[in-house]
């Protein structure tokens, strides 16, 4: 018998002006509470934070980063397909473990994969694409929050780097405060240059 394991697949930061965008892939284990889990973009940052703290210590995850300046040279779309996949791999270095401690040895399992969009990144197993599935499936919920939580520390470290920015407040979002604050002071070091600001 064969255990099948569904994999959720998301990223964080596709629409930003700076920073890196910020994926995750996240296996939950059976018992996992599911009533704390929805698309990131729903929870308030305290729900977020809470789950994403429970994410870290009961699932299968990994995480993937791609920085502002790779951005720039293979595009926002290849980025987060880049970053999927590095979470991808990262979470699959953890499942042996992971399985062993849900399931025991005995059993075996299958993956399969699915992404929040329309694209799929490069892993080995079957993986599907459909829009909202962060609305729809527990597992790109979670990978959905780990994502946009992972993002928004690192934006809130570079806050502190460059604090006149704001990266705190709007996170690198094209907001009118960060497009004004760059026609004022130019790009910040982590400005992706090949956006429009």
């Amino acid at each position: 018998m064969a255990i099948k394991l569904l994999c959720g697949l998301d990223e964080a930061g596709r629409g930003p002006l700076a920073g890196p965008v910020v994926a995750a892939a996240v296996i939950l284990p059976v018992d996992f509470p599911l009533e704390i889990l929805a698309d990131s973009k729903k929870l308030s940052p305290k729900k977020r934070l809470a789950a994403r703290q429970l994410i870290l210590e009961r699932c299968c995850w990994g995480i993937g980063i791609v920085d502002h300046q790779t951005i720039d040279k293979i595009n926002i779309l290849q980025g987060s397909l880049l970053a999927m996949e590095r979470a991808y791999f990262e979470m699959r270095g953890k499942l042996g473990d992971f399985f062993s401690n849900e399931y025991g040895d005995d059993l075996e399992y299958t993956l399969e994969a699915m992404v929040d969009g329309t694209f799929v990144p490069k892993i080995n197993v079957v993986a599907r694409a459909q829009p909202r599935a962060d609305d729809t499936f527990p597992e790109v919920m979670a990978a959905s929050i780990l994502a946009k939580t992972q993002r928004d520390m690192i934006m809130e470290e570079y806050a502190k780097l460059y604090p006149e920015y704001g990266y705190e407040k709007h996170k690198g979002y094209p907001t009118k405060a960060h497009r004004e604050v760059c026609r004022l002071l130019g790009p910040s070091p982590i400005q992706r240059m090949s956006f429009k600001y």
